[in-house]
This record gives structure tokens, sequence and C-alpha cells, in this order.
């Protein structure tokens, strides 16, 4: 039963209905005491008859009441009125994540700096011993003074076990994806061991916020399902597209942060958002050097089958020399010397010989063995500590550079095929039994196949060679 404007409750007026959520209704309205515009949230009288609900509620009151952070909205007053509880908060004016996701990914400065707000916000409850437990867009509101988190009325502060129809009852639902009384709206961002039954903790909180920025950054969300049992499928065993292949120019340290956040088995997550957070703002720190080798501390260890190939990044810069020989002033030289180390997925560096710098001297690809004894070509960008694979080019032989370091080209199975660096389908060029090759600038690829046989050139775009 809605409230209608005049309505008071206790010394507060309803001025109107400001939405809804899963435990009920939120209003704005006037605290006439302190002549101030409030937020309330009702928890209407059928409602309150449900001891489970209740208790949520009463639960959201003491949570947020304990915590004390400039992310958190802060709770004013607790109250009953006509048979009505209800909880009196700071009103927020701006709009929910989820409203603003609606109009496609936030641009990575933008987004940055919400992320670093709401892990926070997670830093202070988790300090205080809660677990959120349901994290998702809709809770999380963004304001001129900054995100906001919202909702903590599934907050516990111990670890229990549930079993799934548990879980199924206790979730919140604001927008559901097929229907009324569906669970999928939050589902989305449910960690696997909730869904299984297992018992959550603070990772599970950090599962959700992977979550979040996987859809803040791409503007599609992690894991989709037509159904529910399609959506706990692709939770529990898929891996969401790459954040790199939806938006190329995503850091590649940024992305294995969210990579981590979201792995399967908790223990292989981030292990406290103390730490996360910590991640997050180096990386807002280094700005466009993102990616080169601060804190190595912090970063993961990586463990290697074969001795490590290389060490380190540095860059020795030279000293102008000015006004020598004719009295030209010389240009200043730069002078780079780095050492490849391949991460935790790559078992071997194969075929170092072949390893290629681009034209633009930003990235370098080599071949390697990953964990699963798959040989391919990798891409290390010069300012990342992280390569990723190109996946498409499985046991092939060498590979050459477009003049515009846009593109590979590589021969496999008597085909000429081409791959963008930044990732995606391999591209035939031509049918032609092929070694090695060099694209010129030009536009042609000349390439030779066995010894002895004949040089050919095709056009890079394809054709007959």
């Amino acid at each position: 039963m809605s409230l209608g404007a005049g309505k008071t409750l206790g010394p507060y007026e309803i001025i109107e209905q400001a939405g809804a959520g899963g435990m009920g209704e939120v209003y704005k309205a006037k605290d006439t005491r302190l002549d101030r515009i409030v937020a309330i949230k009702v928890l209407p009288a059928t409602f309150a008859l449900n001891d489970d609900i209740k208790q949520r509620f009463e639960r959201e009151a003491k949570t947020i009441s304990s915590l004390n952070h400039p992310n958190i909205c802060t709770l004013y007053d607790v109250g009953k009125n006509d048979g009505f509880d209800y909880l009196v908060m700071e009103f927020l004016e701006g709009e929910t994540l989820g409203e603003r996701l609606t109009k496609g990914p936030i641009p990575y400065d933008e987004m940055l700096q919400i992320a670093i707000q709401i892990a926070s916000a997670l830093e202070t409850a988790h300090g205080q011993g809660m677990i959120h437990r349901d994290l998702k867009p809709g809770n999380v509101m963004l304001t001129k003074d900054g995100a906001k988190l919202l909702d903590f009325g599934l907050a516990k502060y111990s670890v229990d076990s549930s079993t799934p129809e548990a879980l199924t009852a206790a979730v919140t639902q604001e927008t559901p994806l097929t229907g009324v009384g569906t669970i999928l709206g939050t589902m989305q961002y449910m960690a696997p061991e909730q869904l299984e039954g297992k018992e959550a903790d603070s990772r599970s909180d950090i599962f959700a916020f992977g979550a979040l920025l996987y859809e803040m950054t791409t503007g599609k969300r992690a894991f989709e399902g037509t159904s529910q049992a399609t959506l706990i499928a692709a939770i529990i065993e898929r891996e969401p597209v790459s954040i790199s292949v939806v938006i190329p120019t995503t850091p590649p340290l940024f992305e294995r942060v969210v990579k981590k956040c979201l792995s399967k088995d908790p223990q292989k997550r981030w292990q406290s958002v103390v730490d996360l957070l910590d991640e997050l703002r180096w990386i807002s720190q280094a700005g466009s050097q993102v990616g080169l080798p601060l804190h190595l501390s912090k970063r993961r260890k990586v463990k290697f089958t074969i001795a490590r190939v290389v060490g380190a990044v540095a860059i020795m810069i030279s000293l102008v020399l000015s006004y020598l020989l004719f009295m030209q002033p010389k240009e200043e030289v730069f002078t780079n010397r780095f050492i490849m180390s391949p991460s935790n997925e790559i078992d071997e560096i194969r075929s170092i010989s072949w390893s290629r710098i681009s034209p633009n001297g930003r990235l370098i690809a080599f071949r390697a063995t990953d964990s699963l004894g798959v040989n391919m070509l990798w891409i290390r960008p010069l300012n990342s500590l992280e390569p990723y694979p190109l996946r498409g080019t499985e046991n092939i032989r060498r590979q050459f550079r477009s003049p515009d370091s846009k593109y590979l080209a590589f021969f496999k199975t008597n085909q000429l095929y081409k791959i963008p660096v930044a990732g995606g389908p391999a591209q035939l060029i031509c049918e032609a039994l092929g070694f090695d090759g060099n694209w010129g600038t030009a536009g042609y690829i000349l390439f030779d196949g066995n010894t002895g046989d004949t040089l050919k050139f095709v056009s890079a775009s394809g054709g007959t060679p």
C-alpha cells in the first residue's frame, strides 16, 4: 500500500514515492524538525507479518547504523507508525548504476573512480565483519558526491550455510529479466559458491564486484542466460568474453584485476578488498603508464616449469648531446632494455629467436606453450607484465607483422592468414604453401615455401599469389 503525499510518519512528511525495492517502498520526505529532505524506506504492514523479512529489515538498520563511510548511504533514524516500520536515510539525488549502464559502458577513467569508491565502501563493511551479499548495479547510487552503496538487507556478520532454495527466497529483485518474481537480475552477480548453496564470505562480494567492473567497462553483463538454469551454468562453468575483445583499449593490468575477481575458485580470487582496492588505486595513479612493473611485490607469484627466460623492464634515457659536429644538435637517444616474463598461464616460451617487436615498438609477439600444452602466438605490450594469447594461431611456424603494427601474418595448413594483434578471428589471405614472409608498405606480402622454391607475392587484402 503506497503512502500519499502529505501522509506523516512521526515527524516525517511524505512528499512523493521515490522507488521500490524487494523489501518495501522508498519515499522522498521532509524532516519537519530539522527542515531537511530525507529518504524513508517503509516496510508495509503485510511484510511485517513475515518474520524473515522483518528480521532482514531490522538487520539492515543495525548494519547501516554501524557503518560510517562517505560512500555508504547514511542512516538517520528508525521508527514505527500506524503499523509501518521504516528507516530514515539521507536522500540521494542521482541515478543508480543500473540506470547509468542502460546508456552503455562508462568511460575508463570515470569507471575506475566509481570502482574505487565502491571498493572503499566494501572495505569498511568487510572490516566490520559484514558481507553485503547483494552487490549489483541497482544497489549503487551515483550522485554528485560520488558512488553510494545501498541496501544492506541481506548483509550478514558470520558465514552460515544455506540451501539453494533459501538463497532463492532471500534474493531481492528490482528489475526482473523475464518476469515478476524471477531472480535473474540478482543472480547475474552471485558467486558460483552461492549458487551451489555453499558458504558465502567476503570473496563472494569480490566476485560480484568483478561482475560490476566487467559491466561498467564493457556495457555488457559478464554472464548471460535465457533462463535461470542457463544463467547458473554460465556463472559456474564458463568464462566471460575477454574485456580486451570488447574494448581493445582496456589496459591489460586492469583486465587481470577483473579476471581475478571473477575466478570460479574463491581461493584464486583477491583474498581481501584491501588488496583489491590497493591495486585499483595503483592503476588509477599510474594513468597512461599502467602496466609498468611498479609494486612488483604485489604482483602475483609466477610459477615456471622451465627456467625464467628473462626478468624486469628498465628504460635508460641517454644524456642529450648537443652542438656537436658542425654545431648541429643530435636527437635524444632512448635505449629500451626489457626482459619478458610469462604469466602463470604460460608453461614454456618457445622459439624465442622468432619473437617479433612491432614496427611501432609497442608490442612483442612470441610463441609459447600454455599450461594445457597448446603452442600459439602470445602478445605482450611493452607497458605491461601480462601477455595474452592470440586464439587461432595454434601450432603455427613463424609470424611476420604488418607495417602499421595492427596485424600478424602466418602460414597454417598450406594457407596464409592474418590476425589482429588486439585479438579476434584469423582472416584467410590465400591458399599457398609457405614458410616465411615479409609484409611491405605497399600492401603486398612477399613469401617463400620450402628451400629452393620460387618467391611469390600476394595482396595483403587477399587474392591469388
